[in-house]
């Protein structure tokens, strides 16, 4: 079961890995984390590896991307190779087309905005931005508040 390598409390987990312990409680219960294992006590404890991967969850949200398609990169061991992983390199990419869009979407209403700006008016321009609710994305996911 368990090993003579480092283990952290939950708190200790939540701490190092910027998640709270709820969050952390819920990964666990929608599999993006495996189960805790237990001390005699029944309270969770957590490894390095486990903290790493807690990060990478982070980091991957941060991206955009969703818990569900995020469950196949957590698979992965922390040594494998992507290039071994086809399917999740191709979705992997097929993430980066995404956001390079939003880039030019955004890149879009800066540059109508920086031209108002110059104008010091708001009309009687076209709206330049191509595309209807370009920002729909980002007003779901509430990046602006």
């Amino acid at each position: 079961m368990m090993s003579d390598t480092e283990v952290f409390s939950i708190k200790e987990t939540s701490e190092q890995a910027g998640l709270s312990e709820d969050t952390i409680r819920y990964y666990e219960k929608i599999g993006l984390l495996p189960r805790a294992e237990r001390k005699a006590n029944c309270h969770r404890v957590y490894r390095s590896e486990d903290i790493q991967t807690m990060k990478l969850i982070t980091c991957l949200k941060k991206t955009g991307m969703s818990l569900e398609e995020m469950k196949p990169y957590l698979q992965m061991s922390m040594d494998s190779d992507l290039e071994d992983f086809p399917d999740e390199r191709e979705m992997l990419l097929n993430h980066r087309k995404k956001i390079e869009s939003q880039i030019a979407s955004l890149q879009q209403i800066v540059d109508f905005i920086d031209e108002k700006m110059e104008k010091r008016s708001m009309f009687p321009d076209e709206c330049p931005i191509i595309g209807e609710n370009q920002m729909s994305v980002f007003e779901k996911k509430n990046i602006f508040s």
